[in-house]
C-alpha cells in the first residue's frame, strides 16, 4: 500500500504508547532499534518528524528507524543546516534518502525556496516521493541519479537489512550518473545557501569534480558530509574544501560542517 493515503498506516493504540515510551527513553538510541522496529510489527508507521508528515518504512532502513524513534534524530546537523539557509533559501541533499533532511529543509525554506534531492536508488526514491507529496506546497525537484564524476551510469547495491547503506559502484543494477555542476545548471540553480551530502563513501567522487569544475558563484555557503567512509576515498574532499577557503566549524559522530569564508 505504497501509495495509500497517509494515515492508512496511523500507529494504533498499542504501537502509541510504544512510541511514546521508546522517544522518552534510552531505547531510542541506535543499539536498541532493531529490536523496537520489530516490537512495532513490519508495516509502516505514518508520524511526524521534525514538522513534517512522513510514511516511515523502519524494518529496513537505519535512517527510517531513527527518524521514528528519535525525535532529535540529525538534530545537530538539521541546526547547522538551518542556521545557513534563509526563508527562499537554496538546498542541496546529495544522497536524499526518503527526505528526513531534504523534506524537513523544504519546509523551513518555504514555498519561495528550492530542494535539490538527488537520490539514485529506486526504492528509496518511491518513499521520497511520496514523502515530498506530504508537503504543503511544491519546492522539492527530485532528481533521479547519483552524482558523480561522470555523465552516464553507474552500479548500485542494497545490503536487505539497511536502504540507506546502498553504495554506488557496488551492486547489480545500474542507474543514471550525473555530474553535480551540470545537474544543477540543468536545474536552474545558480547558488546553493547549505548542501548535505551522505553517499556511503561515494563523496569524493561528487565533490572533487564539482569544486574543481563549478563556478565560486555556485559553491555552497556551508556543507554538512558524512565523514565515516572517509577512508574509501581517492581524494580527500573535506581537505579539498578546506584548501578552497571552506572552514571546519563542527563536527557529529557522523558529520564534518564546513563554512566557506568562515
Amino acid at each position: 500500500m505504497a501509495d495509500a493515503p497517509f494515515g492508512t498506516h496511523a500507529p494504533n493504540s498499542v504501537q502509541t504508547m510504544l512510541l511514546r515510551v521508546i522517544q522518552g527513553s534510552r531505547l531510542k538510541r541506535g543499539a536498541f532499534r532493531p529490536l523496537m522496529s520489530r516490537l512495532i510489527g513490519p508495516a509502516p508507521v505514518d508520524t511526524t518528524y521534525q514538522g513534517a508528515r512522513f510514511r516511515l518504512h523502519h524494518h529496513d532502513s537505519g535512517t527510517e528507524r531513527g527518524a521514528l524513534f528519535n525525535p532529535r534524530y540529525n538534530i545537530e546537523e538539521l541546526d547547522f543546516l538551518r542556521q545557513h539557509l534563509p526563508a527562499g533559501g537554496v538546498f542541496v541533499d546529495v544522497g536524499a534518502n526518503v527526505g528526513t533532511f531534504a523534506v524537513v529543509l523544504a519546509l523551513h525554506v518555504g514555498a519561495s525556496g528550492r530542494v535539490i534531492a538527488i537520490e539514485p536508488h529506486p526504492t528509496a526514491r518511491a518513499r521520497l516521493r511520496f514523502n515530498i507529496g506530504e508537503l504543503p506546497f511544491r519546492n522539492v525537484t527530485l532528481v533521479e541519479a547519483a552524482a558523480g564524476d561522470i555523465d552516464g551510469e553507474v552500479t548500485i547495491g542494497t545490503p536487505s537489512t539497511n536502504l540507506g547503506a546502498s553504495r554506488v559502484g557496488q551492486g547489480d543494477f545500474k542507474v543514471p550518473s550525473r555530474r553535480l555542476a551540470g545537474l544543477l545548471a540543468d536545474n536552474g540553480i545558480d547558488h546553493v545557501d547549505a548542501l548535505k551530502i551522505d553517499v556511503e563513501g561515494y563523496e569524493d567522487k561528487a565533490l572533487v569534480p564539482f569544486f574543481r569544475d563549478a563556478p565560486a558563484t555556485l559553491w555552497p555557503t556551508a556543507v554538512a558530509i558524512e565523514h565515516l567512509e572517509r577512508n574509501l576515498w581517492a581524494q580527500d574532499c573535506i581537505d579539498d574544501m578546506v584548501a578552497r577557503g571552506y572552514a571546519i566549524t563542527g563536527r557529529t559522530r557522523s558529520n564534518t560542517f564546513l563554512v566557506r569564508g568562515a
